[in-house]
């Protein structure tokens, strides 16, 4: 079995990797849902993360209780789930992506221990990665 996705589809390409041992391969395009406090100190939290500040805004103004948040934000974030991975991973990332930052995906990327790989497309943001789907099924043919 293999699961793929971008964006969100990325994300739950890597959750389901992590929670799903009968996955073998897993190609994750630009996911979302990791890193939530890195994307919130690089004052990136808008298009897709927007809804940080607006919890903030109009449910703790003041960031009292920001550390408990970041903490619950935590059991849904990918960068958590990506060592229970045993599939061999394929990813695609653009590093101009304001939408899912790099340094965001890296954070799960890293963490990952089965076989990975990673291709990176430097020019590019949250798009269409040119021939990375391509490859993908050309990887999940492996299977």
């Amino acid at each position: 079995m293999g699961a793929l996705g971008a964006s969100q589809g990325g994300a739950l390409t890597v959750a389901c990797a992590a929670l799903e041992p009968r996955i073998k391969r897993a190609a994750p395009v630009y996911p979302f849902l990791s890193d939530y406090q890195r994307v919130w100190l690089m004052d990136q939290a808008k298009d897709a993360y927007q809804e940080l500040q607006e919890f903030f805004r109009h449910s703790d103004p003041t960031h009292h209780n920001e550390r408990a948040v970041f903490e619950k934000l935590g059991y849904i974030d990918i960068q958590h789930l990506a060592g229970g991975v045993r599939a061999e991973v394929l990813w695609g990332m653009g590093l101009m992506d304001t939408i899912c930052p790099p340094s965001s995906q890296f954070a799960a990327y890293n963490k990952l221990s089965s076989p990975k790989s990673l291709q990176i497309y430097p020019d590019f943001s949250h798009e269409n990665l040119p021939g990375f789907a391509d490859q993908s099924f050309q990887f999940m043919l492996g299977l």
